[in-house]
C-alpha cells in the first residue's frame, strides 16, 4: 500500500480507551476461536473482524476527522458506529469465543461478576429497552441544538460515539441471534417487529433532513466544511444518509431474519421424523 494509504488508517487522534478496547476483543476474540471445537463457522469469523475493523475506522482514522467537519461525513460515520459495525458483530455471535480467550482462573471470576449483572443485563437486553435504546441513540444526538454542543465538546463527542455502539449492541444482538427460541431471547416475529418500529422513526428522521430547505446544523460552519457545500445541501445528504443506506440495511437485516426463521421452523418440523428414525 502506499504511504498516504498507510497514514490513514494510523490513529488521527490517539484514543488509548478506543485502541486498548478494540486490541483487547481482538485478542480474546482469536484466542478463543482457536481453542473452540468445533471452530467458529468462518463467515461469523470475517463478520466480526469486519466490524471491528470498520469501527476502529470510524473512531481511529482520519474519517473522525473529516466527519467533524461535514454532516453527511458525521452521518456516513454513524451509519457505521449505529448499524453496520455493531450489527457485524452481533451477527458472529462471538459470546462463548471472548469467554474462551479469557485465561482459565479469570473466567470464573468474569462469570460471578455476570451473574450478579444479571438484573441490569435482563433489563438491557429487553426487547422493549434496547428498541427504545436503538432509537433515542439516533434521535437524541441529531437533535439540532444537543448536536451543536456536542460537535463543540470533546468529551460529548466521545460520549456520543462509545453510547451509539454501546447502545445499539443489544438491539442487534437480539435480533440476530442465531439460536432459536426459547435459546434465544425473542421469537422470530417479534425481531421482524423490532426491525419495523425502528424503521419509522429513522425514515422520518432522514425525511425531515433531507427535504429541509433551512440549515439545522450552523455547528459546521464554525468548525469549518472542507468540502464546497452549502449547508443546506451538506445536511439534506446527511439526511439521505440516514434516510436510504439506514433503511436499505434495515430491510436486509429483515430478510436475513426473515430466511432464518423459515430454516428454524422447517428444522423443527423434521425434528420428529429425525427422532422416529433415530429410535427405529
Amino acid at each position: 500500500m502506499p504511504p498516504s494509504a498507510v497514514a490513514w488508517f494510523l490513529p488521527w487522534e490517539f484514543s488509548p480507551n478506543v485502541l486498548v478496547t478494540i486490541a483487547l476483543a481482538l485478542t480474546l476474540y482469536t484466542v478463543g476461536t482457536r481453542r473452540a471445537e468445533p471452530p467458529a463457522p468462518a463467515c461469523r469469523r470475517i463478520a466480526f473482524y469486519a466490524g471491528l475493523f470498520l469501527i476502529y475506522c470510524a473512531l481511529q482514522t482520519s474519517w473522525d476527522y473529516y466527519a467533524s467537519h461535514m454532516f453527511f461525513v458525521h452521518r456516513l460515520q454513524h451509519f457505521i458506529l449505529h448499524d453496520v459495525g455493531p450489527a457485524l458483530l452481533a451477527a458472529s455471535a462471538p459470546g462463548a469465543a471472548l469467554a474462551n480467550g479469557l485465561p482459565r482462573r479469570l473466567r470464573r471470576g468474569v462469570a460471578r461478576a455476570i451473574a450478579r449483572l444479571r438484573p441490569v443485563t435482563r433489563v438491557i437486553f429487553d426487547p422493549w429497552t434496547a428498541t427504545a435504546l436503538y432509537v433515542a441513540s439516533l434521535i437524541i444526538w441529531i437533535w439540532p441544538s444537543l448536536h451543536f454542543d456536542v460537535m463543540l465538546s470533546d468529551r460529548l463527542y466521545r460520549l456520543m460515539n462509545w453510547s451509539v455502539v454501546l447502545g445499539d449492541l443489544p438491539f442487534w444482538w437480539l435480533v440476530l441471534d442465531p439460536r432459536p427460541y426459547p435459546l434465544a431471547r425473542v421469537k422470530g416475529g417479534y425481531r421482524l417487529l423490532m426491525l419495523f418500529i425502528v424503521m419509522l422513526p429513522m425514515m422520518l428522521a432522514g425525511a425531515i433532513l433531507g427535504l429541509s430547505r433551512h440549515d439545522l446544523y450552523p455547528v459546521y460552519g464554525v468548525c469549518g466544511r472542507f468540502a464546497p457545500l452549502s449547508p443546506v445541501t451538506d445536511q439534506q445528504l446527511g439526511g439521505l444518509i440516514i434516510w436510504i443506506p439506514g433503511s436499505i440495511f434495515i430491510a436486509i437485516i429483515a430478510m436475513v431474519v426473515f430466511r432464518r426463521i423459515l430454516h428454524q421452523e422447517h428444522a423443527a418440523s423434521l425434528a420428529p421424523l429425525v427422532q422416529a428414525k433415530a429410535r427405529r
